[in-house]
């Protein structure tokens, strides 16, 4: 996940794998994505204690993913992700653990951070070493606690931090268009995954982005 000097102007778009899927079915839709449209990373986040079926999955999508120069995170399993070659880990509990996964894969790997509503927490994740913090979900949504990550924590987050934001969770198209001169990154996942046509479904979402 590169610096993104125009990413007040225009954020780039980060994008989350379905929790499951099978990755020989998956691979053709999520390649006609990337190649429809610019993808800054892609998150592989399944839900699935297998170990074998994500170290597939990971494989599959690593070469989709680096032939097309976009890195490929992993949700969670940050020993996967040295294992396999992948270019670095997803946190979902903030700075938890960060300093230390650090220190075992290295200042060229990629480690966000993320931090749910929580200003505090945020601020933990980008002082530890974070490479990018998320706040979610951003849009309403029955999951978790239901608190939402407002606008008003992106604007200053963009204002006061420098290290980059990404905003994600039940987006849609109104809040797109409010948090893009504030947030460095959408990440867009299940937004799109059951719809008929994900690309269609993803550039509607982000049309207002230009």
């Amino acid at each position: 996940m590169s610096d993104t000097p125009d990413a007040k102007d225009r954020p780039q778009l980060y994008l989350v794998t379905p929790p499951a899927f099978d990755a020989e079915e998956f691979a053709p839709v999520l390649a006609r994505i990337c190649d429809g449209i610019e993808v800054a990373c892609l998150r592989l986040s399944m839900a699935s204690g297998d170990e074998d079926a994500i170290s597939r999955a990971a494989d599959q999508l690593r070469e989709l993913a680096h032939a097309r120069d976009i890195p490929l995170v992993i949700d969670r399993h940050a020993v996967l992700a040295e294992r396999l070659g992948l270019d670095g880990v997803h946190l979902p509990e903030g700075a938890r653990d960060l300093r230390k996964l650090r220190k075992m894969l290295g200042n060229d790997a990629i480690i966000g951070a993320a931090c749910g509503a929580s200003r505090h927490d945020g601020m933990n994740a980008a002082e530890a070493g974070a490479d990018y913090v998320s706040f979610g979900p951003v849009g309403e949504t029955g999951l978790g606690t239901g608190q939402r990550a407002e606008a008003e924590l992106f604007g200053w987050w963009s204002e006061m931090i420098e290290v980059p934001v990404v905003a994600e969770g039940a987006l849609t198209r109104d809040l797109v268009e409010m948090l893009a001169p504030i947030t460095d990154f959408f990440a867009i996942g299940s937004e799109i995954w059951g719809r008929d046509d994900p690309l269609a479904a993803l550039k509607d979402l982000t049309a207002p982005l230009g």
